[in-house]
C-alpha cells in the first residue's frame, strides 16, 4: 500500500519491526530482504548501535537511496529491496548496548504491534504471523516466541541450553509465569504495553528486565513455537557467560530485591493509628 507523503507523519502501520544492529555487515541485507518478504502492513525501524565493521556505511547508503528511489531500492551489494519507503534508520552516537538500542527503537515505533528482530538470521521473519495472532485475537498483550516448544531448530550448544533453562526457571520463580524461553529474541508487544514500562538495562539484561516488569504489571503473556537457526561463535554469535552473570543479577535486582524493597516500604508506611499520633 502506497502512503502519500503528507500522511506519513500520522500513519500508524499494523506492525513495527525493531531491529537493533551491531556489526552485522554479513547479514544486514539478507535480514532486510526476509523482513520485507513478510506480507503484513509494517514499518522497519533499524537502530545501529555504533557498528564499526561497515554495517553503518551500508545503512547510511540505504537511507540515502530510500529517499531518492523508495521503490526497488538497490542495496550496496546490488541486491534489490521490493520497497524502502517503510524503512527508518537511526544511529546511536556510540555502542551503548542492545537494551539501549531497543529503547530507542521502541520510542520511534509507530505500529500497533511491535516485534523485536535481531539482524543475525537466527530467527525467521516467516514466524511473524504466529507472534501477532494472539494479540490480534484479543487474547494477549505480549507474545514470546519460544525455541523450546517444538519448532525446528539447529542443534548447537548443550551448556547454552542448560544455562538458558536455569535462568528461565529462576525468572519464572520471580514472575510466577511459566515461560519456557525468557531469552528468546522474538517478542511481540501491543505498543501500549511498552509505553507503560520504564526500562533501564543497556545490554542483554534488557531481556530479563522487561519480562519481570511485564509480569509485575499484570499484562497477558502468551508463548508460541518458532523456528531457530542458531549461530556458532565463528559465525558471529555474541552472547557470552558474562551475559549470563548479568542476567542473574537482573533477576535479583528487578525481582527479589525490588520485591523486598517494596515490602519494606509497605511495612514502614504509617498505618491509621500512626498517622493520627
Amino acid at each position: 500500500m502506497e502512503i502519500p507523503d503528507n500522511m506519513l507523519v500520522d500513519y500508524s502501520p499494523r506492525v513495527s519491526v525493531v531491529i537493533p544492529v551491531y556489526n552485522e555487515m554479513a547479514t544486514i541485507e539478507e535480514i532486510l530482504l526476509r523482513v520485507q518478504a513478510v506480507e503484513v502492513d509494517k514499518e522497519i525501524v533499524i537502530v545501529d548501535d555504533g557498528s564499526t565493521d561497515g554495517t553503518r556505511e551500508i545503512l547510511t547508503a540505504l537511507a540515502q537511496c530510500a529517499k531518492i528511489t523508495p521503490a526497488h531500492t538497490t542495496l550496496p551489494r546490488s541486491r534489490t529491496l521490493p520497497r524502502a519507503d517503510n524503512i527508518r534508520v537511526f544511529f546511536q552516537d556510540r555502542n551503548r548496548g542492545k537494551g539501549a538500542a531497543m529503547r530507542r527503537g521502541f520510542e520511534e515505533a509507530k505500529g500497533e504491534i511491535v516485534i523485536i528482530q535481531d539482524a543475525d538470521l537466527e530467527y525467521d521473519p516467516a514466524d511473524y504471523h504466529k507472534l501477532i495472532a494472539p494479540i490480534e485475537a484479543g487474547m494477549a498483550d505480549v507474545v514470546y516466541g519460544s525455541r523450546f516448544l517444538g519448532g525446528p531448530h539447529r542443534v548447537l550448544f548443550f551448556w547454552h541450553y542448560v544455562g538458558n533453562k536455569f535462568l528461565t526457571t529462576l525468572s519464572d520463580m520471580v514472575t510466577n509465569l511459566n515461560l519456557s524461553d525468557v531469552w528468546t529474541c522474538y517478542k511481540a508487544f501491543r505498543r501500549e504495553v511498552l509505553k507503560t514500562l520504564e526500562l533501564r538495562e543497556k545490554r542483554f539484561g534488557f531481556e530479563q528486565e522487561i519480562t519481570i516488569k511485564i509480569a509485575q504489571a499484570g499484562w497477558r503473556v502468551y508463548e508460541t513455537p518458532i523456528s531457530y537457526y542458531g549461530r556458532t561463535y565463528a559465525e558471529g554469535k555474541k552472547i557470552t557467560w558474562r551475559d549470563g552473570v548479568r542476567a542473574l543479577w537482573c533477576i535479583l535486582r528487578y525481582g527479589f530485591l525490588a520485591r523486598s524493597s517494596k515490602t519494606l516500604r509497605t511495612r514502614a508506611a504509617p498505618g491509621p493509628l500512626d498517622s493520627h499520633g
